[in-house]
């Protein structure tokens, strides 16, 4: 089930809400000491004629961590080329990449933690001495051969930063968090992209939209584009607070930024009154845990609608006033 409050998973060859994305940093809104100390860290490597030290960017999906890599290829004025590990599935397809990157380029790679072991291994020499170890053969017959590469600055995102090796995750020299945004970010955010739209939003509509956005500004964007479609067919020049409000609760998403999916899982755990494992859950709602891990429940998380525990995922009190419910006894 498509949901529009869902982070689809990463397209390297989709340039998602490309006319939208912040080219710079000045237009880019919110996260702003990571915005201050990356300034500086690329002036720095600029007046040393150096590359950047590699980056690894952490924290749940659709907060511009991708962004943020463009702007900081911009601001370095390099290339900078994108994959995901996924695809990543032999080491040729990685010193395939590697030995194509240009002086001072940019490696951007969506979940890295999903890196397999074997690649890992020929990552670490190409991050720490720019060289490629390749073993050509099998037996008594193999042979390494050393390819060096040319400089270039690894940019890696996560939405699970304990899912990544220790040694991996030491060889990045700049680490980040990436914080979920406060309402009058995302207000602000789309005022600015419903002009790119070429529809004017009001303040107040905007801050409506942003308050179902679930913190995430990719969620704030997708909203405002179908809150859009709603007003051009009713022929509004202008989305007011009274459109955006219709808009969503059509779209079933609450003044929460909780839709169906959102509540039943909440309905199920409190019903439950004891912790679920999550494979119950993926059974009960008919989506993957993978899909529950990292779409469904950082938010609920964020705002303590669950708990996680060694036993399984609670509901908290908040979940049950939520859902207007009597809550167990432990509360």
């Amino acid at each position: 089930m498509q949901r529009l409050v869902e982070i689809e998973q990463f397209k390297p060859d989709e340039n998602y809400e490309q006319g939208l994305r912040p080219l710079n940093f000045d237009d880019y809104i919110g996260q702003e000491k990571i915005k201050e100390n990356l300034k500086v860290f690329i002036k720095a490597a600029k007046l040393r004629n150096e590359s950047l030290d590699h980056c690894l960017f952490f924290g749940p999906a659709g907060l511009g961590k991708t962004t943020l890599a463009n702007i900081i290829a911009s601001e370095m004025g390099v290339n900078i080329k994108t994959t995901a590990a996924p695809m990543i599935e032999k080491s040729g397809d990685l010193a395939a990449i590697l030995t194509n990157l240009e002086q001072g380029d940019i490696l951007f790679i969506d979940e890295i933690h999903r890196l397999s072991p074997a690649i890992e291994e020929v990552l670490y020499p190409a991050m720490e001495d720019f060289r490629l170890d390749i073993i050509i053969g099998s037996g008594p017959a193999a042979q390494t051969v050393k390819i060096d590469l040319n400089r270039f600055t690894l940019i890696a995102a996560t939405t699970k930063s304990g899912g990544i090796s220790t040694p991996l995750r030491d060889r990045f020299g700049i680490n980040f968090r990436l914080e979920f945004y406060k309402d009058e970010e995302l207000a602000l955010i789309i005022y600015k992209a419903a002009i790119k739209l070429n529809i004017k939003c009001n303040e107040d509509a905007a801050l409506e939209i942003a308050k179902r956005s679930r913190s995430t500004p990719r969620i704030a964007l997708r909203l405002l584009k179908r809150v859009r479609d709603f007003a051009l067919v009713n022929n509004e020049e202008v989305i007011t607070k009274k459109r955006a409000h219709e808009s969503l609760i059509a779209l079933g998403v609450n003044e929460l930024g909780l839709d169906e999916i959102d509540l039943k899982y909440l309905d199920f755990l409190c019903k439950a009154k004891k912790a679920v494992g999550l494979n119950t859950l993926a059974a009960t709602l008919s989506e993957d845990e993978r899909t529950i891990e990292d779409v469904i429940e950082p938010y609920l998380l964020a705002n303590n609608y669950i708990e996680k525990s060694a036993k399984g995922r609670v509901a908290t009190k908040k979940a049950y006033i939520l859902l207007k419910l009597s809550s167990p006894v432990l509360f």
